[in-house]
């Protein structure tokens, strides 16, 4: 995604020099790098109750209820799989990803499917795997 932003600015730049409404494609181009800026991170926490993401300053976010979590693991996700958002159909999945290939595939009770992309998936896995083991100690209280 930063490549993707890298590689945008200068072409963006070029359009605003030789465009007839400057400004108008000015204030385009600062909300198309807006967007893309927001893509370029993925923040995954973990407190007593959810597993939250974030990405970049926080535009899209999701959580997941700890308890609702059935399974996990860590897996590789092809290359096709791409990366942002993701719905994919074969296996049914939503995958959330900035870069690489490594990932947590987190299963639902509800049966749903979500990839979350990282570059430390056994830090991520121990991580869950915590929350989860803390999950019935604070249900009694």
């Amino acid at each position: 995604m930063i490549f993707v932003l890298l590689l945008l600015v200068p072409y963006f730049l070029w359009i605003y020099q030789s465009a007839d409404q400057a400004p108008i494609a000015g204030l385009f181009m600062l909300l198309m790098l807006f967007f893309i800026a927001s893509f370029v991170s993925l923040t995954v926490s973990i407190d007593q109750r959810y597993l939250r993401i974030k990405f970049g300053y926080g535009i899209y976010r999701k959580r997941f209820s700890l308890a609702e979590i059935a399974s996990f693991r860590i897996v590789k996700n092809r290359w096709y799989y791409g990366w942002g958002i993701r719905r994919w159909l074969r296996p049914p999945m939503w995958i959330f990803n900035v870069s690489g290939f490594d990932a947590v595939e987190i299963v639902m009770q509800n049966g749903q499917i979500y990839r979350l992309g990282t570059d430390e998936p056994r830090e991520l896995e121990r991580a869950i795997k915590q929350a989860l083991a803390m999950l019935p100690t604070m249900q009694g209280r």
